[in-house]
């Protein structure tokens, strides 16, 4: 029984360094697209658009996607971001994405 419950706070402890990480990782990206977040540049940078669309692709999972939304949401309102340009940051890279950008979305669907 100890060893059966061992086994479920290893594997859950791994889960959380795993949404730690991609929350981590995928805010380092979007570094390059302060500027335009903060209303500092007038256009996303390459690199930015780039960051935008990696991002995209590794949120391959409903998971991910909710994980990602929790961290995104977060950390917006720490940076104070302009909620219209984390909106229009999609559009303006030309990279479809599944959820909408909104400060009110509902991560858990």
């Amino acid at each position: 029984m100890a060893g059966l419950l061992l086994a479920i706070l290893l594997v859950m402890s791994a889960n959380t360094v795993v949404q730690s990480t991609l929350c981590s990782d995928a805010l380092a990206k979007l570094m390059n697209c302060l500027p335009f977040l903060l209303i500092k540049a007038p256009a996303p940078s390459f690199a930015c658009c780039q960051a935008v669309k990696d991002i995209n692709q590794e949120a391959s999972t409903k998971e991910v996607r909710q994980e990602l939304c929790k961290c995104f949401k977060g950390a917006a309102s720490q940076f104070k971001v302009d909620p219209g340009r984390v909106g229009q940051l999609p559009q303006d890279c030309k990279v479809q994405v599944p959820v909408p950008i909104r400060p009110d979305v509902d991560c858990s669907k």
